[in-house]
């Protein structure tokens, strides 16, 4: 089974294009979803006894959390340790099942990809990306975020140049849905072909 990394930095259309991914017979593992999962059971108590008053009825608070969390390093490391077993554990399930399925490929879709190294745990990556105009347009217009903002987060993301450097496949959003269509079934006929090379 070869593992496929997908990444891309914000508003480049890394979901739309896991979800065509899925819509072509393809298992996508979403970490953002599984942290979603665990904050709303599993990791809730353990997150609540390391950071108190951060969850609401036994469901993470993300905003309080993140409120706590977001300017101390050691914080961050504390609630990594807390979060990265029970993700760990849930990745596993998810290849379990997969392998079970026969499935030939499976997409991790991790944002933080290159920021983690991730690229050793994966066959091949896959970079989502659009023009920066296109970028910013995209992700003003989800109303939830600000120019400030938007460019902390563009700060800290590895830039879009040096992913699509490192990347074995780009898939271009630019054009809208049908040609991402195409460059999935491109990057699936080329990727079985391809040798394990995850460490």
């Amino acid at each position: 089974m070869l593992i496929l990394g997908l990444t891309g930095s914000i508003g480049m259309g890394k979901s739309t294009t896991a979800k065509l991914f899925a819509e072509a017979g393809v298992p996508v593992y979403d970490a953002d979803a599984a942290v979603h999962q665990l904050y709303e059971g599993e990791a809730a108590p353990a997150i609540e006894a390391a950071f108190p008053g951060t969850t609401v009825n036994g469901k993470v608070d993300r905003s309080k959390l993140s409120a706590r969390v977001v300017h101390d390093p050691a914080a961050i490391k504390q609630l990594e340790q807390i979060v990265h077993p029970m993700l760990g554990a849930s990745r596993q399930k998810f290849f379990a099942e997969a392998e079970a399925a026969k499935a030939p490929v499976v997409v991790l879709d991790i944002p933080l990809l290159f920021e983690t190294g991730g690229e050793k745990r994966v066959d091949a990556v896959v970079v989502v990306s659009t023009s920066p105009e296109l970028q910013r347009e995209r992700v003003l217009a989800r109303g939830t975020m600000d120019e400030a903002k938007l460019d902390a987060i563009i700060a800290k993301q590895t830039p879009d140049a040096e992913k699509r450097k490192r990347a074995d496949f780009v898939v271009d959003t630019s054009h809208g849905l049908e040609p991402v269509r195409a460059q999935i079934a491109q990057i699936l006929a080329e990727v079985v072909k391809m040798p394990q090379r995850r460490t």
